[in-house]
């Protein structure tokens, strides 16, 4: 495998100044209300910490290697741990925008490499959208992440499709859409398509507070991961996002067992 299979590169430009898009890229506030909950010591040599879940297992803890603000961030496992490394440079475009570039290495060869390569380029595509969709939408607030995922069986296109229709989704949303969950059993969530994609669709959100939103189905083998996801804003978010988490967490993995929350 070439060097160039062993990471990816993957750019974006969004609205602002470098110190705006800095805040939004560096701090734990910032990536926090695009990506997923993250604390971050804001100097070289600091601690970062990712947290994919509530358990354990789901805190992923790391390094701040390289800290240049407000143009370069640095991320890695520390010193002499081997594993993924996530550069961030932002580079100004006239005075009101910024081209967001990430380089994300690491990756060693193999079939199970390939396979983890291919998955966080689907899905550093959606989060670095997301980054564009805060900067656009709530530059320099802080949002609330509710992250429920869960394994469901493929193949992609049928979980896809179970996915809408188990929310009373519309089969075919489009950009410009105004859509609005519709199942008894899951909470409230409503907003205008902003991105669609064979694996996804984008939102910004009106309810059940401010903020965006992407329901997924990421994977191509026997078991995909499903995703509903979501960002909201001010305190009416905090209050959503805590009453919604486990709600969404059950309906994911056990909806056929009955109604949820």
């Amino acid at each position: 495998m070439s060097d160039e299979l062993r990471s990816i590169g993957l750019e974006i430009e969004v609205p602002g100044r470098p110190d705006e898009v800095w805040w939004a890229v560096a701090t734990g506030p910032g990536i926090s209300s695009w990506y997923v909950p993250h604390t971050v010591e804001e100097r070289a040599g600091g601690v970062g910490t990712a947290s994919f879940g509530p358990e354990p297992e789901m805190q992923v803890s790391g390094r701040v290697a390289v800290w240049e603000p407000p143009r370069r961030i640095l991320f890695d496992g520390g010193e002499g741990v081997d594993g993924l490394s996530f550069e961030w440079t932002i580079e100004p475009r006239g005075d009101a925008a910024c081209m967001v570039r990430l380089v994300n290495s690491g990756f060693g060869s193999g079939p199970e490499h390939d396979a983890l390569r291919e998955g966080m380029i689907e899905g550093w595509r959606l989060f670095m959208l997301n980054l564009r969709l805060h900067r656009e939408h709530f530059a320099g607030r802080v949002a609330t992440a509710v992250i429920p995922m869960a394994l469901w069986a493929g193949p992609r296109e049928a979980a896809w499709r179970a996915l809408l229709g188990g929310l009373g989704l519309p089969p075919d949303p489009a950009v410009g859409d105004r859509i609005e969950v519709a199942a008894a059993d899951a909470p409230e969530l409503a907003g205008t398509v902003v991105d669609v994609d064979p694996r996804w669709i984008a939102l910004v959100l009106d309810h059940p507070a401010p903020g965006t939103a992407f329901l997924a189905v990421e994977g191509d083998g026997e078991a995909v991961t499903v995703s509903i996801w979501s960002y909201l804003y001010g305190s009416e978010g905090a209050s959503a996002a805590a009453r919604d988490d486990p709600c969404w967490r059950q309906w994911l993995t056990s909806r056929a067992a009955g109604p949820g929350c």
